[in-house]
């Protein structure tokens, strides 16, 4: 009979629509490739297990269980018939040997027949062995919510409707009913009491007295501080000025010999003399009568003539943060072999 319709044993089934045409379309592309062994690219294929003789056999078994199915469908829609569980069976095992896609193509097929029967068996069922009577479910809901019917026994012997009236609570009920049936998030709530979104009142504020400061005291305060400051100012420059003169000097004597920044600045007697001449040194480089410059990867420190310092005003000045410590300072003083100090202090020790 196939061969009387065109067709041969190992074609694989028609089908009808957009897909149908999509699968000729691809065939039509392989058939003209002289390169293609018969079969197009989407094929799954086993260099290990190819035997044409057994790739027949298993499509032959998919169009037997196809068959089984059409054949068999009003005795497999029966709920004692298990039929369909071992057709399903079958083609679990049937489906471990699919190698090509005209084998999966006849897989589809007979899952796409068996959902399609499962579906109508299962609507066929009854839950519990009694079908779901909608009135029967509405007079128990009334029943349980507690209708007070207003009988009629001309209208219940005509089959009329029962009419009545719910009571106010009649849904609560429902809800309290159906309240444990559901997973619900828990009530929202303050964790450190209601939340005002009204500013807090302003506190009052407390006047309080002020001392009382004579005439003298308010004179005199003023004048005291502005004459430390300016003292203080005055003693920072003459000390600056002072660490200048020792800079030119050393640099006057061997322009020609590097002075070390570190061997300039450390006191090995004192770790604060260390500390001072390190921050008015500072002073020298902010206002460019001093440079540092690196010499075989140490810093050095040189004075700056009154041309260069006009030359370079245009420069953009860099700064550094140096931080020093008298565990630093003890092994500074090892290291450079520092004996004496090349700023000397203006205090006596």
């Amino acid at each position: 009979m196939k061969r009387a319709r065109g067709g041969s044993e190992d074609d694989p089934p028609r089908e009808n629509g957009t897909a149908g045409r999509r699968k000729k379309a691809e065939r039509s592309q392989s058939n003209g490739n002289e390169s293609d062994p018969g079969y197009g690219p989407g094929d799954l294929q086993d260099n290990g297990n190819n035997d044409p003789a057994l790739r027949r056999e298993i499509r032959s078994r998919y169009r037997d269980l196809i068959n089984t199915v059409q054949q068999s469908r009003e005795d497999m829609l029966n709920p004692s018939n298990n039929k369909l569980t071992e057709v399903l069976e079958e083609a679990n095992k049937l489906f471990e040997d699919v190698r090509q896609a005209r084998e999966a193509a006849l897989d589809s097929q007979l899952l796409v027949m068996a959902t399609d029967l499962g579906k109508e068996k299962a609507s066929q069922m009854f839950a519990e062995g009694t079908a779901f009577d909608p009135t029967a479910f509405a007079e128990n809901l009334l029943s349980f919510m507690g209708l007070n019917r207003l009988e009629d026994g001309e209208d219940e012997q005509n089959g009329g409707t029962v009419e009545g009236y719910l009571p106010q609570d009649a849904w609560q009920r429902v809800a309290r009913r159906a309240e444990c049936c559901f997973r619900t998030a828990p009530s929202f709530h303050y964790m450190m009491g209601s939340f005002h979104a009204e500013p807090p009142p302003p506190k009052q504020k407390i006047m309080r007295q002020s001392k009382a400061t004579t005439k003298d005291t308010t004179r005199i305060m003023p004048t005291q501080l502005k004459k430390i400051d300016k003292s203080h100012e005055e003693a920072t420059e003459e000390e600056v000025e002072r660490i200048l003169g020792y800079l030119k000097g050393y640099y006057k004597d061997d322009p020609t010999s590097p002075i070390s920044f570190y061997e300039f600045v450390i006191d090995p007697n004192s770790f604060s003399r260390t500390v001072e001449n390190i921050f008015h040194t500072s002073f020298l480089i902010r206002d460019g009568l001093a440079r540092m410059h690196l010499h075989d990867k140490m810093p050095c420190i040189a004075p700056v003539e009154e041309e260069e310092a006009e030359a370079g005003g245009s420069v953009s000045p860099k700064q550094c943060i140096i931080s020093i410590s008298p565990k630093m300072w003890k092994e500074l003083i090892g290291v450079f072999d520092i004996t004496r100090t090349m700023i000397p202090s203006t205090q006596a020790e």
